[in-house]
């Protein structure tokens, strides 16, 4: 199943969740002065326009990074890479994941990006062209488990599924076990929707079980538009680095700020 473009939904409070955490810890990490790898399962395109008629017909972005942008510091990293992909690709550009990476590492790192879907990766190797990435188009959790341990071994992995295939939920865990077996000091960053249902729920405590030291950050906001499923958005974090746990508590407090606002989404 390869029907998901996420330019319908780039910008929307998920995102700002998952990216404004990427590019606090590949900040963190990137103070170190020691080269590190960078690994994305399901990249999707890279950079998207916000003024495209995908992403206006959903307001998803509207009701996402429009109304969350300001509650972040002109300092903080997340802000940092919206600025810098602006400069780039124009004051409607949106960074997605692979951007944001490319945006946050420097020479002498490695990014590899992983995207099947034929119109996403097309987009994803045009745009790539100038990240110095090796993009791949194959199944994300095979090239991760073909490449991994990395060199540079020191690193960070962003799994990011669409959860088109219900099976997912129930495959995940054993992903993650499998690369983490092999891969054992790789920070692993899982991203997954919260949806009316709670599907998420059993893979989470397979995670847990697995994972007794990883860590769970969970935002919630209510339905974009009548009949959206997704209600919030979480993330489990195998070797979280440290301070993440405290910039997860203030990311909470600006999601919180925003309903206290009466900002709906």
């Amino acid at each position: 199943m390869l029907s998901y473009q996420h330019l319908y939904h780039a910008g929307n409070l998920a995102d700002v969740q998952k990216h404004a955490v990427l590019a606090w810890v590949l900040d963190y990490l990137t103070r170190k002065d020691k080269p590190l790898t960078y690994i994305e399962t399901h990249a999707g395109r890279g950079v998207y326009d916000l003024g495209a008629d995908e992403a206006v017909k959903t307001g998803e972005a509207a009701a996402g990074i429009a109304l969350a942008e300001a509650l972040f510091p002109p300092e903080h990293p997340y802000r940092q890479r919206l600025e810098e992909a602006r400069s780039a690709y124009g004051a409607r550009a949106y960074p997605g994941s692979p951007l944001i990476a490319a945006l946050g590492l420097r020479e002498g790192d490695s990014l590899h990006l992983a995207e099947l879907h034929p119109q996403e990766f097309a987009h994803l190797q045009t745009a790539a062209k100038d990240w110095g990435a090796h993009v791949h188009k194959r199944d994300g959790f095979e090239l991760a488990l073909a490449i991994t341990p990395p060199t540079p071994r020191r690193g960070l992995m962003l799994i990011d599924p669409s959860y088109e295939v219900k099976a997912d939920y129930e495959a995940i865990p054993k992903h993650m076990a499998n690369i983490h077996r092999k891969w054992n000091v790789g920070l692993l960053i899982l991203w997954y929707p919260i949806l009316k249902g709670g599907a998420h729920g059993p893979m989470l405590k397979a995670l847990e079980a697995t994972f007794p030291d990883g860590l769970r950050h969970e935002v919630r906001f209510p339905p974009v538009r009548e009949g959206h499923r997704m209600e919030g958005s979480g993330l489990f974090i195998v070797n979280p680095p440290y301070g993440l746990d405290e910039e997860l508590k203030t990311l909470t407090t600006r999601f919180a700020r925003l309903s206290k606002a009466g900002q709906k989404p």
